[in-house]
């Protein structure tokens, strides 16, 4: 038996074989997992299993799964899990939209067993590595408050939730005001040195963070990176 008897995966596909092969490989590691066939049912045993990371396929007839995962990320005690993406399309716009929704990435269809179940563990030990690792209960700067422990950010009275990779990065920016971050540096220390993600990625989520949070703290450094400007 593997020690992985206390994680959870959560895998939604309407195609039930490759539910079936997923879902027999991960078992067979020793993960605790839960399937789904479309985005409502999947929406519905999330809220109890409450799984450290979903895998959610994008084409699905009635709720697809993009707006799977916007209804995902705002079930109370899923704004940390790692919502990853499955499908077999790789235009631009359609991992923009499934970014915006609040996925983390993407694994692309068709994918042997081996291959994703490496990933899965990548995902994962990432996971494992930032619940040991120790931060501050908060950062408060700017009127700004980003709650670790609420997994939220407040912003005068009122309070916002980001999604995983959103909050991770601005925390990421606010936790050294003045240091501007290499985008090499944002990708390993966000998204991890196992996990690859497209180069727009970034940008995404920066400028889903200034929509959401109204204020221009985050300053593009051309060429290099991004860092968060206290006011003057």
């Amino acid at each position: 038996m593997k020690n992985n008897d206390n994680i959870k995966v959560m895998l939604v596909d309407d195609e039930k074989d490759i539910l079936e092969i997923m879902s027999y490989n991960l078992k067979k590691e020793g993960y605790d997992v839960q399937t789904a066939r479309d985005g409502q049912s999947a929406i519905a045993k999330a809220a109890d299993f409450k799984p450290q990371l979903i895998v959610l396929d994008i084409m699905m007839p009635g709720m697809d799964g993009i707006s799977a995962c916007q209804e995902l990320r705002k079930i109370d005690g899923l704004q940390k899990t790692i919502i990853i993406f499955l499908t077999a399309r790789s235009e631009d716009f359609t991992q923009i939209a499934a970014l915006e929704a609040g996925g983390d990435d993407f694994i692309t269809k068709p994918v042997t067993p081996k291959v994703f179940l490496s990933k899965i563990k990548s995902y994962l030990r990432r996971f494992r590595v930032e619940q040991l690792e120790e931060q501050p209960r908060e950062i408060a700067l700017e009127g700004l408050t980003i709650d670790f422990e609420r997994y939220l950010v407040v912003l005068g009275k009122e309070e916002i939730i980001l999604p995983r990779k959103e909050f991770e990065l601005l925390a990421l920016l606010a936790s050294r005001p003045g240091k501007v971050f290499t985008r090499d540096e944002i990708f390993s220390k966000v998204w991890g040195n196992d996990v690859i993600v497209g180069d727009r990625t970034i940008d995404v989520h920066i400028r889903k963070i200034r929509e959401k949070l109204g204020l221009n703290l985050i300053r593009t450094v051309k060429g290099v990176g991004y860092t968060f400007e206290m006011k003057k």
